[in-house]
């Protein structure tokens, strides 16, 4: 079977993910704290013999999309003026209590709770540096650069920021929530600063979003068009040729 067949297909299995993930991106653009994914590729063999030999050579020549890997861009920070908005500049997230364990997220919407905890938009508790909820008793709330809360001038807790050790790829649970592959000790970021009264915009913009998705949309028609010919080949192929052998 001709090899083209094989690249069309790739390409139409390739583009039709990327456009899957480049609608998410360009539908969460207005997140607070999103992390857009980008693909990556790899090719369709792989191990020290890969290209020892010519069909492993030439198969290889066909990338197929090896998923999904977010982006750590910075995004924008803007100003809200509620002193509870936190925004994270720099590599890190904040570490959330969950009833399905730990996650981190980069929306810094808190507000207090009725129990005087600092919690999520979804009444999460934000975990300390220590891993403990962040008590904010009444009074005038201040959030330095690394992270120190204090009520009018007395230091309570210091908010959490989490890197996690290189190769560590962390997974979406939603729109702003990830979680970290199981047994994975998140390590306390040393370089990130935190802006009160402010949120972190999402690392999509929305009309370069637009355009990544008009561009995959035309290639995964593109592939599908190729594909679609050298289909009708084939079968022409078959009808025609293989009658008079």
């Amino acid at each position: 079977m001709d090899s083209g067949y094989y690249a069309a297909m790739t390409g139409l299995v390739a583009r039709t993910q990327a456009l899957d993930t480049a609608a998410a991106n360009l539908a969460n653009a207005q997140t607070p704290g999103y992390r857009a994914e980008r693909e990556y590729f790899r090719s369709v063999l792989l191990g020290p013999g890969a290209f020892d030999s010519q069909l492993g050579e030439t198969v290889n020549n066909y990338g197929l999309l090896g998923g999904d890997q977010l982006s750590m861009a910075q995004g924008a920070i803007q100003q809200t003026g509620n002193p509870l908005d936190l925004a994270i500049e720099g590599q890190g997230f904040f570490e959330i209590q969950t009833p399905a364990g730990p996650r981190y997220t980069r929306d810094g919407s808190f507000h207090r709770a009725r129990n005087g905890v600092l919690v999520t938009s979804a009444g999460e508790a934000v975990l300390s540096a220590a891993g403990k909820p962040i008590p904010v008793p009444p009074g005038k709330v201040t959030i330095g650069t690394d992270g120190v809360l204090s009520v009018d001038g007395g230091t309570v807790a210091q908010v959490g920021v989490f890197t996690f050790p290189h190769g560590v790829f962390l997974k979406p649970e939603g729109a702003d929530r990830y979680s970290a592959p199981p047994g994975t000790k998140p390590l306390l970021s040393q370089t990130a600063a935190i802006h009160q009264g402010a949120l972190e915009a999402a690392n999509e913009d929305v009309v370069q979003g637009s355009l990544d998705l008009i561009v995959m949309q035309r290639q995964a028609e593109m592939m599908q068009k190729a594909l679609t010919l050298f289909n009708d080949d084939f079968n022409k192929f078959a009808t025609d040729e293989l009658p008079k052998v």
